[in-house]
């Protein structure tokens, strides 16, 4: 799939919905046609960019917009650059220093549910958005850019029903079920195990394959709770056998479910998934995943791939053993964990963006594509004691950098009640951690000094923040373009509620052309 032979735009397709919906749209399947994929928004005249003063541009031209995707790659202003992504060097890099000073102005004072609403766009409950003064247009370009070319991530229904009742238990699955599942992976596996249910009957499949599946949850739903034949295989060998001790705890509470209730009882036998202990490599097919579980079917067999929230190479994996695999005839994979992909092998997969100038995704950029921006957008309407982290830990890579200069962003392991501490405090607990004297002589002027700048520290992460779903938008289009490239039919589809799952995209792929049947997939069973 490369350029169009007429040397025009090819097409970007999105269905129902529109670059300019906002945010809160109903639907994110995109559907790429022609012979390639350009997606920017509509460049200003020169003079509208012209009446700011601060005016920052990408690329050497001299109008380009503030982000841009198609043939020049994904690019932002300096400040956003790869390079000056983290909020940990905030203080150390002077981040704030590097913003123009007309965004300075704009949002310096800012406190966190302002920024909610107006930098993020997510007001609260009846609020009315009020600007306090004059944004200026680089600002509100980046701003509506990223929004109108990130993929849409709302699925077809509000805040899921399922927990109206009871937050923390799903009305949709029953009791046995919900044991030993969280609520937020209680909605995943139901609602991706009733997209592979409808995706196996449409292919006609006749066996899933559940690749990274930990301890069972979302296996043992579709075989026991769908009557899917479920492979189930995972690399870690402590998992799967937790996973099978589930299993049998399973069958037995739904045995005592069945004589209480004989009219729900269900006919013919029950089959538990199969566990392999089996890792998966990335750059190489893998025998086992595609063994079937009846022998009698070698030959024949037609399988589905799923996995949720596959973790960096994994999901990558599944996209190569269904273009490589005849067996594999249809897959539903959920990704996650982007800063672990393979740099080269992971990302590009398409021949389309390995073809951009200016392609590459540097890790920080991955990384920040794996941040909330829903949940974050909550936690900044609360205004939090805890937003103060980001201060925090910005100080403490200051006085990390300053005992020990080639020691830079070390994970530090997490520090429990940070609103509760002094800076000082906090600073001499993660010098402990990162393996530092936490008695170092500290500067507490400085400290404090720091610790006044919290709201442009949440500022700046907030504005960072804004370019996550955008890098998630680019891997995640490469990965739709991979599979259209060699001729298969594919979709992404937003499955989970974000505020739940913020991984919420799907992206389901057939060798059969399914049509409308792929806006089936996505809506809530009666």
């Amino acid at each position: 799939m490369g350029p169009s032979r007429n040397g025009g735009v090819p097409s970007l397709r999105r269905k129902s919905a529109r670059a300019d919906e906002p945010r809160d749209g109903r639907r994110a399947g995109w559907n790429v046609s022609g012979a390639g994929v350009r997606a920017r928004p509509q460049r200003p005249a020169s003079g509208s960019e012209a009446n700011d003063s601060e005016c920052v541009r990408s690329g050497s031209g001299g109008g380009g917009a503030v982000v841009w995707v198609g043939r020049g790659g994904i690019r932002s202003p300096a400040p956003l650059a790869p390079g000056r992504y983290n909020s940990k060097e905030f203080f150390t890099d002077n981040l704030w220093g590097t913003l123009p000073c007309s965004w300075q102005e704009a949002l310096d004072g800012l406190n966190p549910p302002q920024l909610a609403t107006l930098l993020l766009g997510m007001p609260g409950e009846g609020e009315v958005v009020r600007y306090r003064s004059v944004w200026p247009l680089t600002l509100l370009a980046l701003k509506s850019t990223a929004y109108a070319l990130a993929f849409t991530r709302m699925p077809g229904f509000q805040t899921p029903s399922e927990f109206l009742e009871n937050p923390s238990q799903s009305s949709r699955l029953t009791a046995p079920f919900r044991k030993h599942v969280r609520p937020k992976k209680q909605h995943e596996i139901r609602r991706l195990g009733e997209l592979v249910k409808k995706l196996s009957d449409l292919t006609g499949c006749t066996q899933v394959v559940d690749v990274g599946s930990g301890q069972g949850h979302l296996s043992r739903f579709m075989s026991l709770g769908l009557g899917l034949k479920v492979k189930s295989i995972e690399g870690n060998p402590r998992l799967v056998e937790r996973a099978q001790r589930l299993d049998q705890e399973l069958l037995q509470a739904l045995e005592k479910e069945e004589k209480k209730n004989p009219q729900v009882a269900q006919t013919g036998p029950r089959h538990s998934p199969y566990h392999v202990v089996q890792w998966v490599d990335p750059t190489a097919l893998c025998g086992e995943l595609l063994l079937p579980l009846d022998s009698s079917q070698c030959g024949s067999a037609r399988l589905l791939l799923t996995g949720l929230h596959a973790c960096g190479d994994l999901s990558v994996a599944l996209l190569r053993h269904f273009c490589c695999c005849p067996e594999v005839v249809a897959l539903a994979s959920v990704g996650c964990c982007y800063m672990k992909l393979s740099d080269p092998g992971g990302y590009p997969l398409s021949q389309w963006v390995a073809g951009l100038p200016g392609y590459e995704l540097p890790y920080r950029l991955r990384e920040g594509a794996c941040h909330a921006l829903e949940e974050y957008a909550k936690r900044l309407q609360k205004a939090g004691p805890g937003l103060r982290t980001h201060c925090y830990r910005a100080a403490l890579e200051m006085v990390i950098r300053r005992a020990r200069p080639e020691l830079r962003r070390p994970g530090v392991q997490g520090i429990p009640r940070v609103h509760e501490l002094k800076i000082e405090e906090y600073v001499q607990r993660g010098l402990q951690r990162v393996g530092l004297d936490p008695h170092l002589p500290l500067n507490l002027a400085t400290l404090r000094a720091h610790q006044a700048q919290e709201n442009r520290v949440v500022a700046f992460f907030s504005l960072a923040l804004l370019l996550a779903p955008l890098v998630e938008t680019l891997i995640l289009l490469d990965r739709l373009l991979y599979l259209q490239e060699q001729g298969f039919h594919a979709e992404l589809l937003p499955i989970f509620s974000p505020e739940l799952s913020p991984r919420n995209l799907v992206l389901v792929a057939t060798k059969m052309p399914l049509g409308q049947a792929f806006s089936a997939l996505e809506t809530e069973d009666s």
